[in-house]
């Protein structure tokens, strides 16, 4: 009954000294910041761009307003291929449409053709930064029209 007693003991000290040492250690990590996770937060941070869609008619009008068959508006970053996406499913869409939080670079942007497929969508390769930037906050890209029915 003794062994049976201080093996009780035992283990209920050492579980005790266990349990305080780590959580100890949990504090210590929690209340030091790092300066690596602070340059790494940093890092992160990239300035984006508000993008606002319009389109181009064959004429060279600039288009801001109507509806039009766009199944969506696209940008495809040309040094990182990641690709922007508005995909509304396809479909008649007012204009303008908007995407925000498209980093610095220069896109490739188009337009997918819509449900209906009465109009066929170019593209234009364009620089994204601050020079671009309209009194508006936007950094207005015009996707011309290719064909229309």
């Amino acid at each position: 009954m003794k062994n049976v007693s201080l093996k009780a003991i035992v283990f209920t000290g050492l579980s005790a000294l266990a349990m305080s040492c780590s959580s100890h250690d949990e504090l210590l990590v929690e209340s030091q910041p790092s300066a690596q996770s602070a340059v790494s937060k940093e890092a992160l941070k990239v300035k984006t761009y508000k993008i606002r869609y319009g389109l181009l008619s064959k004429s060279g009008a600039k288009i801001l307003s109507g509806n039009y068959d766009v199944g969506s508006f696209i940008a495809k970053n040309t040094h990182t291929g990641v690709v922007y996406d508005t995909y509304y499913s396809g479909g008649f869409q007012s204009l303008p449409q908007y995407y925000e939080g498209i980093p610095a670079g220069t896109y490739v942007f188009s337009a997918m053709q819509g449900q209906g497929g009465w109009v066929g969508y170019g593209s234009v390769s364009a620089l994204v930064s601050d020079t671009q930037v309209d009194a508006d906050g936007y950094v207005t890209v015009y996707i011309p029209i290719s064909w229309e029915e």
